[in-house]
């Protein structure tokens, strides 16, 4: 009784095995580009850095919250438990808040309580004036808007930054971003999203590394 069981589980594992890392091949590929290196055509006139600065050689999740950073506050906390815990620990991974400059004592406090449970190292804050924040918005090329400069979808942006996501999902078609209101798209999309760009650069960082040997 014990042999036919042992030869059937070192038959079926290792199919197992085999089928699960060949579909994470699948899931694991490339992560659609949606806008193709935004951020190079845009200087923000309030910022002393032009877009790209701040998002080269970073992986970016990029959050307008304008002036309402209030009422932002409570879908931010599950990002942050969701998303930001799970994926803080990668060097080259950021999330950046776009704030009204009126904003700022808000943001501070929303940092401070954030802190208590969370390493906010990786958290950047952007401010910029009204017009700036809608050039930035705009050059997404997204289907969203703005509403006093947020919104509650967050964006993926890549190390070159270009908006990656989603072009066959199975609710928007094409998908932009990431509605933070929702716990099931922040587990069930946004999550493997991030997973998926962070191992595309991890493949091409080992794939230059057999390269050059």
């Amino acid at each position: 009784m014990k042999k036919p069981l042992v030869l059937g589980i070192l038959f079926i594992l290792p199919l197992v095995i085999y089928l699960f890392f060949a579909s994470g091949v699948n899931r694991f590929g490339r992560l659609p580009i949606l806008t193709d290196s935004f951020t190079t055509e845009i200087v923000l006139s309030s910022s002393e850095k032009e877009a790209n600065d701040l998002f080269q050689n970073k992986i970016t999740v990029l959050s307008f919250l304008g002036e309402e950073v209030e009422l932002m506050k409570g879908y931010l906390f599950n990002f942050n438990q969701k998303i930001y815990k799970r994926f803080f620990e990668f060097k080259d991974f950021q999330t950046l808040l776009v704030a009204y400059p009126n904003q700022k004592e808000a943001i501070d406090q929303l940092l401070i309580e954030l802190g208590q449970i969370t390493d906010v190292s990786r958290y950047k804050v952007l401010y910029l004036n009204e017009l700036d924040s809608a050039n930035l918005f705009k050059a997404l090329r997204s289907d969203g808007n703005l509403s006093s400069g947020s919104s509650p979808l967050v964006y993926i942006v890549d190390k070159n930054g270009s908006l990656r996501g989603r072009i066959d999902d199975e609710d928007e078609g094409v998908l932009y971003g990431y509605d933070i209101r929702s716990v099931a798209v922040l587990n069930n999309k946004m999550e493997d999203d991030v997973k998926v760009l962070l191992a595309e650069y991890r493949l091409a960082l080992k794939k230059n590394y057999a390269d050059r040997k």
